[in-house]
């Protein structure tokens, strides 16, 4: 029987075979890879990556594609919401040497590709690389500049934790139903050495400071800063896109070893 696209899990399936081929060649699948995808859907990755695995673990939330999924003997399938998957724990079920980490791989489901990021990133420690497909428009804020209309909370976030590149455009009639946006695989690795600072300080910093984006840092992140007793030197004459990914670590570092909040 023929599986219907549902809504609301947001199902677009991958159907273009050179567009396959090209991701299968971008992730650079071996034997011994400790891989997990992200909603396999109707396996037209999965195929090809576990044929050069032999052996792939998957996670889908749709029960009837779970069931199918289950039929394929090399396959090991987790049926459950992927912001509920702890991924230490199957870092510790699945990675021997040689592998070193975690290989996450996946088709996105575009309305919730921000949640999953930042679920991810609590366990970037423990991950090799990531390959996902996403809405353009995602990749091109994950990657961009400072200056740029695109650099927000999510690029200061992610390229704190990772190196990034966009290694493939992915056109609407790729997929069955198109979606009505552009695609686009990202490369996410984890950096080997990422400055040490507390993730949920600096989600808080760069939430405030990009939370007015059109009005000067003064008014958001600096009367912030101000209510902590913040001694230290930053620029608030700025807006928060002119702000380097740096400075913003820099600023939740100090801020972690300046005095508790002044009542």
């Amino acid at each position: 029987m023929k599986h219907v696209a549902r809504k609301r899990f947001g199902q677009h399936f991958l159907s273009d075979a050179g567009i396959i081929d090209t991701i299968v060649r971008e992730i650079a699948p071996r034997p011994g890879d400790a891989m997990v995808e992200i909603g396999p859907g109707l396996a037209a990755l999965t195929q090809p990556l576990v044929e050069r695995l032999g052996r792939l673990t998957v996670i889908e939330l749709d029960r009837d594609l779970a069931l199918r999924l289950r039929a394929h003997e090399h396959l090991e399938v987790i049926e459950s919401d992927v912001l509920k998957v702890d991924f230490a724990a199957l870092a510790a079920r699945l990675v021997a040497p040689p592998a070193t980490g975690l290989r996450v791989v996946g088709n996105l489901p575009y309305n919730i590709s921000t949640p999953i990021l930042f679920h991810l990133l609590g366990f970037a420690h423990l991950i090799a690389d990531q390959h996902f497909m996403l809405q353009k428009e995602v990749i091109d804020r994950m990657t961009a500049t400072p200056g740029s209309a695109a650099y927000g909370r999510l690029s200061v976030m992610l390229q704190w934790r990772y190196a990034m590149e966009n290694v493939l455009f992915v056109p609407p009639e790729s997929f069955e139903p198109p979606p009505r946006v552009d695609s686009a695989v990202v490369r996410m690795v984890p950096l080997a050495s990422p400055p040490p600072v507390d993730a949920d300080r600096l989600g808080e910093v760069v939430q405030l400071a990009f939370s007015q984006r059109r009005k000067l840092l003064r008014h958001t992140l600096g009367r912030w800063l101000e209510q902590r007793g913040f001694s230290g030197r930053f620029d608030t004459q700025r807006r928060a896109e002119e702000v380097p990914v740096a400075e913003y670590v820099a600023l939740a570092q100090a801020v972690a070893g300046a005095s508790p909040l002044k009542h």
